[in-house]
């Protein structure tokens, strides 16, 4: 039972929750201890949340994940997480996690707080609103990098929050892309907004988010406002490892049909999982080394 019940807080799903540490990076606050430390705390509180609503989903779904070919092996679909105690887990789970995330710092707490009512919201209604379901997927992206922020008292950069919620959109939309075409009767029957989507919709949606992404990345990094912050204009120089990341997920996307799972597209492909590692390592050197 323990097992299944760790399997359902889905802790591969757990790596999302390190935007919590972008405002900490992006703030050159990356050494501070004391920061660190915060920012660390405020990850584990996001992955207790997202556990719990994970919990909460699956409970939703129970039904409809039956339906699914890989989703009828969880826990709950499977029957081998009982669930009454799945409930009871994730009362506690987002108890400790939320009070947790208030004792942390309060106007952390707050945000955690939006953070679990939106995921909820979205697990009984707004997951089947078309556009609103993958814009509310983009939202939770965005509440996790305003947390950060907020956690170590930066203030929001609108170029942070701007860059985020477009590439979780990107993401969120090659998900659904994927549930269209994969899934039996397009996937209706697991899914039911899916329905109102069309893979030629989704194609438009996603370029106009790929397009966007990228378009704010690349302003981002020649703005006077970040050349002054960093006291150099080679962040632009990590634009190339953006590029290929995009286009390598639409690669995976479109050839090796590996939308449906992000993390599992990042972990397993050697060469996307290579360039996020030189982009992060690039981005660090940059403003911190002033390379």
């Amino acid at each position: 039972m323990i097992g299944a019940l760790v399997t359902s807080l889905r802790p591969k799903q757990w790596p999302k929750n390190l935007l919590v540490f972008a405002g900490l990076v992006f703030s050159l606050r990356l050494f501070n201890l004391t920061d660190f430390l915060l920012s660390l705390g405020g990850f584990v509180a996001f992955c207790l949340l997202s556990g719990a609503v994970y919990l909460v989903n699956d409970l939703a779904d129970v039904e409809k994940d039956r339906l699914h070919p890989k989703k009828r092996l969880r826990p709950i679909a499977s029957g081998r997480l009982k669930p009454g105690i799945a409930r009871v887990a994730a009362i506690v789970v987002a108890a400790v996690g939320l009070g947790g995330s208030f004792v942390l710092y309060w106007p952390f707490g707050i945000v955690a707080l939006a953070y679990l009512l939106l995921e909820v919201a979205y697990s009984f209604w707004l997951k089947h609103a078309v556009v609103l379901d993958v814009m509310t997927v983009a939202a939770g992206f965005a509440l996790r990098a305003v947390a950060g922020t907020v956690l170590v008292h930066v203030t929001l950069s609108s170029w942070l929050f701007v860059c985020t919620i477009l590439f979780a959109l990107f993401i969120s939309l090659a998900k659904r892309r994927h549930e269209l075409l994969t899934l039996e009767d397009g996937g209706t029957g697991h899914r039911a907004v899916l329905e109102h989507y069309s893979e030629q919709l989704l194609d438009q949606m996603m370029a106009v988010a790929t397009s966007a992404t990228v378009i704010a990345y690349c302003l981002y990094t020649i703005a006077p406002e970040t050349t002054a912050k960093f006291g150099t204009h080679n962040l632009m120089l990590t634009v190339p490892f953006v590029l290929y990341a995009i286009y390598r997920y639409l690669y995976l996307v479109y050839r090796r049909d590996m939308g449906g799972a992000p993390e599992q597209a990042l972990l397993n492909d050697a060469p996307l999982l290579v360039d996020v590692l030189l982009w992060m390592a690039s981005v660090v050197a940059v403003i911190y080394l002033k390379i």
